[in-house]
């Protein structure tokens, strides 16, 4: 196990490496050495706003300057393979941004670099460490909602529209061939997963509604779990939700069982109806880590460091995390052929 503080190098200086440098800038437990970007001056001036000492421009050079103890991959997909093979030849623990690689396939292949060099590869799938989702999970523990009937998110970012659509802050959405569920939806592929185990069946319905996109915008995935709960999520990127801030939850959740329903609305409040009641009750709830998302950057990151420091489980390795793009295969095949599919 390695000792705290771990010593942290990032690669990537893009829109939303931000919110990683700030998490690991306020990480007690980590201590952010180096960042790496092609672009030099995003290099540093990234490592200037985050307290990094050196700035670089080639992976490879920082690894072996450096020797950190974990290298945080924050770039588009068409990189992951690439720099995972660069920190595997240099025996440094990884984290990794999704989405993923850029097919099931290529993920698949950097697993199994990671593995045969013998590195933790841990995916940045942050969703599920979003409090109001770890709140949910701890409701569910309990046993608050009875029977689970339906769960339902309805994602409505609103940052969809038009030519200029994404162009201001991650442009390459706009050239992806498998948008809305490979960028998106997939984080509620592996949020459904944590809250609720495997799905038996998925059945999809995608569309493209924003000509300047190259992928698909908008869609209904249902997933069918073994207890008869199904779940949905009901993504549109076009649309927009009741917020002041519509990133913070990217939509509302809805979770209906035979004791109560839970509902978490654009501001992050969660309430609780009891069944047969009218009045919803406001539900308060930690939010131990600030920042994007509900905190769920620096409790991921915290994670990763419990896991490297203490030997704590790990959530969302890279094998673990190759079945929720198995997953998404089999979405983006039903949409295909208008079939349910069996998983």
């Amino acid at each position: 196990m390695a000792t705290a503080p771990l010593k942290v190098v990032t690669i990537g200086a893009g829109f939303f490496a931000q919110f990683h440098h700030a998490a690991w800038q306020a990480e007690p437990r980590a201590h952010l050495a180096a960042v790496c970007d092609v672009g030099g001056e995003r290099a540093e001036d990234y490592a200037t706003r985050y307290g990094a000492e050196r700035a670089y421009t080639d992976a490879a050079e920082m690894l072996a300057a450096e020797a950190p103890d974990l290298v945080d991959i924050i770039t588009p997909p068409p990189t992951h393979k690439a720099l995972i093979e660069i920190a595997a030849a240099a025996g440094v623990p990884t984290i990794c941004q999704k989405a993923f690689c850029l097919s099931l396939d290529e993920a698949r292949e950097a697993v199994a670099i990671a593995d045969a060099a013998g590195i933790p590869l841990i995916i940045h799938e942050n969703f599920r460490f979003s409090c109001w989702f770890r709140e949910a999970r701890r409701l569910l523990d309990g046993g608050a909602f009875g029977d689970l009937y339906q769960a339902t998110f309805r994602l409505r970012p609103g940052d969809g529209q038009g030519p200029d659509a994404y162009l201001d802050r991650q442009p390459y959405f706009q050239t992806m061939p498998r948008m809305l569920v490979h960028e998106t939806a997939i984080h509620f592929i592996d949020t459904y997963r944590y809250l609720f185990g495997e799905p038996k069946s998925v059945y999809a319905d995608l569309r493209r509604l924003n000509p300047a996109i190259r992928g698909e915008d908008a869609g209904l995935i249902v997933f069918e779990f073994d207890n008869g709960l199904r779940a949905i999520f009901d993504g549109n990127r076009l649309a927009d939700h009741a917020a002041d801030n519509r990133r913070l939850t990217m939509g509302e959740f809805l979770l209906e069982g035979s004791g109560a329903t839970l509902t978490l609305d654009g501001g992050a409040h969660m309430a609780l109806r009891p069944f047969g009641s009218n009045t919803p009750v406001r539900h308060a709830y930690p939010a131990p880590y600030p920042g994007a998302h509900g905190g769920a950057v620096g409790a991921l990151q915290a994670h990763v460091v419990a896991h490297l420091v203490d030997g704590a489980p790990a959530e969302n390795t890279g094998a673990a995390y190759l079945k929720n793009l198995e997953i998404e295969e089999a979405v983006y095949r039903s949409a295909e052929t208008g079939t349910r599919i069996a998983l």
